[in-house]
């Protein structure tokens, strides 16, 4: 009689115990996982805080994407650009190179010309390309010009205006340093780098410049397979 109430209860107690043993499972894992994360997220924020963000100020993109590249918030100032913009056209009444108002709106030009002082160049980088090609190494930063809506606060205007972004890598992963974000932009390593730059290039309207040394681009070791050249008016394949 006993044996026979032993196997009752010793069937009905497995089941019992298995599924006690697998909601205790279910839970440690639980646990794990969220402290998984919130570990995560605590690395994350500490990586956020080693990392120079400006943000936007007026029509200041391009300066604030130069020194986002540079991480340094005294690689150049408003009233460089300025000057820039005077000696790039010392007769005009106008400068073309910038707003009219004063607030910014610097072009092109500008930014390699201030480049240049920082013994750095702009490559413009041909979308028909492939970004295998970038040798990521040798490359100090990213500057995109993307088309951006006008906006103030709440308020945002049907119009597009250029605008100016950076990216770069900081402890070998790549951020987004937009200066109309909030905060950096973790983008990831060098693939998904890739794929973040093939969706900005993938708009008819997007520009790509590679920021690098001024030695990286005389020897054009800014792609992959380079060979050293002395000649910066070499023609690009």
């Amino acid at each position: 009689m006993w044996s026979w109430l032993e196997a009752i209860i010793h069937e009905l107690t497995l089941p019992a115990i298995y599924i006690l043993c697998e909601f205790c499972k279910k839970k440690i894992m639980s646990c794990l996982t969220l402290r998984g994360l919130n570990e995560n997220s605590a690395g994350t924020a500490n990586a956020l805080k080693k990392i120079y963000h400006e943000r936007q100020h007026f029509e200041l993109c391009a300066l604030h994407a130069l020194n986002n590249v540079f991480q340094d918030p005294n690689a150049f100032t408003k009233e460089q650009l300025d000057e820039i913009c005077s000696r790039l056209s010392p007769d005009s009444m106008l400068n073309p190179h910038k707003s009219m108002l004063g607030t910014g709106n610097y072009d092109v030009n500008v930014i390699m010309a201030s480049l240049q002082h920082k013994g750095h160049a702009a490559v413009w980088w041909d979308k028909r390309r492939s970004l295998e090609r970038i040798c990521l190494k040798n490359i100090t930063g990213f500057i995109l010009n993307v088309p951006s809506s006008i906006g103030w606060g709440l308020l945002t205007i049907p119009l597009k205006r250029r605008h100016w972004i950076a990216v770069r890598a900081i402890d070998n992963i790549f951020y987004n340093l937009d200066s109309k974000l909030k905060t950096p932009e973790v983008i990831g390593e060098a693939v998904q780098l890739k794929k973040f730059l093939a969706k900005k290039l993938s708009s008819k309207n997007c520009e790509l410049l590679l920021i690098v040394s001024s030695e990286v681009e005389i020897g054009r070791q800014w792609k992959v397979g380079a060979s050293p050249s002395n000649s910066i008016t070499q023609l690009e394949t």
